[in-house]
């Protein structure tokens, strides 16, 4: 460790800073991550037996509601040791309709396990995951998982995931065998093989000689492995060069610097269902992913100023945190999970959330094993923890010391696709229904609640028909409420054809003191994703500063009600370029409702059009069922993208589908393949809806 990279730890810390790990566990739907976590706490001694996903046993699957469909919805946390090194794990969803858990997950994390099955290898929602992964500058360690699976394809799932994800694969680990032969993996660096005794769970592990048939593939991989470490580092390189092999240590060394750098991909063989191959992947852990003191500068922003601010790892730093989940539990209430970039937390500290400007007292400290905790009176620099007793935090805050306040990044999230109205059962019911509504929103920033003023129905929108289904599930189960609901409906957005503008005024006279208001704008469309931007361009003070601010809520708040069929505007810069003041009847109201009016007056003359969501979505078909899908895909308005002829007679099929023609899809293709297809979606972009089906949509609001 270099100079500048000394730091001081706490006397109380169990271990160092350098030997924290905060890894996530990451995939497409049922590649085997729960099943993966569950191994890992076993062979760490945190379990004392190993639960099942299949069985509804799985530790990290705790709510009934994964129990009973056998997935992940919300991201555990937990904490086991390996080789006197602590792990934080997060065992985050693989389905699509709950890309919030991984996206929050991955903020807060150092390094991630993306795991791929070695049947289905890249699958969409494994693309997704690894932009995110991207996105965060989240290292990665590769498990290419069910090697004991029919058609098991290790050097092909290699292959995707250097073509299809742009990485730098470097096998550490092969497997010995494939499908029913699995038997156990060679160490690619160390030319060792390792057999896991199916007897006691695959912990007593037998080190032998690489068996002779393999021996040529395991040599043809180190030397690969050598080149394209020598491609991205420069120590290998030289001894390269000069035609020297380099020693094992140096070549790990290598490869974590690679990694660290995300110019590598350790990749490791293994089926943890069977239990093979789990431990060396914890040594890829423990060897290639990086401590917090790795991740040295911790970039935020001044709260005052908007200035940027550093701050370094380490347990006498000044305390500043990130709230990155928020979860109500029915025995302590809400909890909030963070994780600590640099100081301590103690019991009772006095925090400052930098949004809201407002203190807030940090009442019990819990270490979280998925449900079960732990109570804590310290929490170290590095480490991941929940808190209960915070009051008007939100994930993505940060909490830090009054003293050394710090904004530290917060994460995104996509815009719900999908709508249904909901109501009581009962009318007594209301207030319930009501108070479980805002209690899951404070959970799940994907999940939003809106009143349609016209019809006074509570609208929830969320990520998916299945997202919305466990938020009526946990409704019933953890709030004691049922509710009735009406048929889902598309998120719709409305755009712009065309820059308009207006001159509007707002006059109203009424015996005493009226009200003025006049504002002229110009209303330009901008590309998709850019956003509404609001520019003032008044000069000479023909509107003075004070009601600039009234004319943007106007403009926001008209847009976000619609001009068309009563969906939000998206996508437009306004320039509020002149207007005029009544010394005695302007008012800010006035104001605001003359921006209101402005908008809606523009985008009249703009032109409207609507856009829908289009869903990613790739199917896997058997041959003989695929003509009826494609045909089924396009009578849906499907643009087929891709088709790629797959193994065991199976093909996988990639098209672009309106949101709106997916409803009770999954029906359709279980009769249509006799439950042999399988697919999945994911959001992907907005278009615009055809001439005769907007009128339709306009038709019925």
């Amino acid at each position: 460790m270099s100079e500048e990279k000394q730091f001081h730890e706490s006397p109380g810390r169990q271990v160092s800073l350098r030997d924290v790990r905060n890894i996530g566990i990451m995939a497409h739907i049922d590649a085997g991550k729960t099943t993966l976590t569950e191994r890992i706490l076993f062979y760490c001694g945190k379990n004392y037996k190993i639960g099942d996903t299949h069985e509804g046993t799985a530790t990290m699957d705790w709510m009934e509601q994964e129990r009973e469909r056998g997935i992940t919805i919300t991201s555990a946390a937990t904490t086991c040791f390996w080789k006197n090194h602590r792990i934080n794990i997060i065992d985050t969803p693989g389905h699509v309709d709950f890309t919030a858990e991984v996206e929050r997950s991955l903020r807060v994390l150092d390094g991630a396990v993306a795991v791929f099955c070695s049947v289905g290898k890249v699958q969409p929602q494994t693309e997704t995951v690894w932009r995110q992964a991207q996105k965060y500058n989240v290292p990665i360690v590769a498990l290419i998982n069910k090697m004991d699976r029919t058609g098991a394809d290790f050097d092909g799932a290699v292959k995707e995931i250097q073509t299809k994800l742009g990485a730098n694969p470097i096998p550490v680990t092969l497997p010995i065998g494939r499908e029913a032969d699995f038997k156990g993996v060679i160490d690619v660096f160390a030319n060792k093989a390792y057999y896991f005794n199916p007897d006691d769970q695959g912990v007593t592990i037998t080190e032998g000689e690489v068996p002779a048939e393999l021996q040529a593939y395991r040599d043809t991989t180190f030397e690969n492995n050598v080149e394209r470490l020598a491609e991205v580092d420069d120590e290998i390189m030289e001894l390269f060069l000069e035609g020297e092999i380099p020693e094992v240590d140096k070549l790990r060394a290598a490869l974590r610097r690679a990694t660290l750098k995300a110019k590598a991909v350790p990749v490791a063989a293994a089926s943890a269902f069977k239990c093979r191959g789990v431990q060396p992947l914890l040594d890829a852990v423990v060897d290639y992913l990086p401590s917090p003191v790795d991740i040295w500068d911790i970039t935020g922003s001044d709260p005052a100023t908007g200035a940027e601010l550093t701050r370094h790892v380490g347990d006498m730093q000044p305390f500043a945190a990130l709230v990155f989940k928020i979860m109500s539990d029915p025995f302590v209430g809400k909890l909030y999970y963070f994780r600590i970039y640099s100081g301590v937390a103690k019991q009772g500290m006095t925090v400052l959330n930098p949004r809201t400007g407002k203190k807030e007292r940090l009442g019990r400290l819990l270490q979280m094993h998925a449900n079960s905790r732990e109570e804590r009176d310290e929490i170290y620099s590095g480490d991941i923890a929940a808190a209960v007793g915070l009051r008007n935090v939100t994930t993505g805050d940060t909490i830090c010391l009054e003293t050394d306040p710090i904004v530290l990044e917060s994460m995104s999230f996509p815009e719900p696709v999908i709508s249904i109205a909901v109501e009581p059962k009962s009318s007594g019911d209301r207030d319930k229904l009501t108070k479980g509504l805002i209690a899951l929103s404070d959970e799940d920033p994907t999940f939003r609640i809106n009143s349609n003023e016209e019809t006074g129905q509570t609208i929830i929108s969320g990520m998916g028909e299945l997202h919305l289904e466990i938020i009526l599930d946990r409704l019933i189960r953890e709030f004691k409420v049922e509710a009735n609901t009406g048929a889902p409906q598309v998120a719709y957005r409305e755009a712009l054809s065309k820059p308009a503008n207006s001159d509007t005024k707002f006059v109203r006279q009424s015996g005493g003191r009226g009200q003025y208001g006049h504002c002229i704008i110009n209303l330009i469309p901008q590309e998709r994703g850019a956003g509404i931007t609001i520019e003032n361009k008044v000069v000479g003070g023909n509107i003075p500063k004070e009601y600039i601010k009234p004319i943007e809520s106007g403009i926001r708040e008209a847009a976000a009600s619609g001009v068309l069929a009563g969906y939000p505007v998206i996508d437009f810069k306004v320039e509020i370029i002149d207007g005029s003041y009544h010394p005695v009847d302007s008012s800010e109201m006035a104001f605001k409702v003359a921006g209101s009016m402005a908008f809606k007056d523009a985008a009249k003359k703009a032109g409207i059009e609507l856009l829908e969501p289009i869903m990613k979505v790739e199917l896997t078909t058997p041959d003989e069922n695929m003509g009826d899908l494609i045909g089924d895909l396009t009578s849906r308005r499907g643009a087929i993208v891709e088709i790629n002829a797959g193994e065991n007679s199976f093909t996988r099929v990639q098209a672009n589908v309106p949101l709106s023609e997916l409803f009770g899809y999954a029906t359709a293709i279980r009769s249509l393949s006799r439950g042999r297809a399988t697919y999945s979606m994911e959001p992907a972009h907005f278009e615009k809806v055809p001439k005769q089906i907007q009128d339709k949509i306009v038709e019925k609001k």
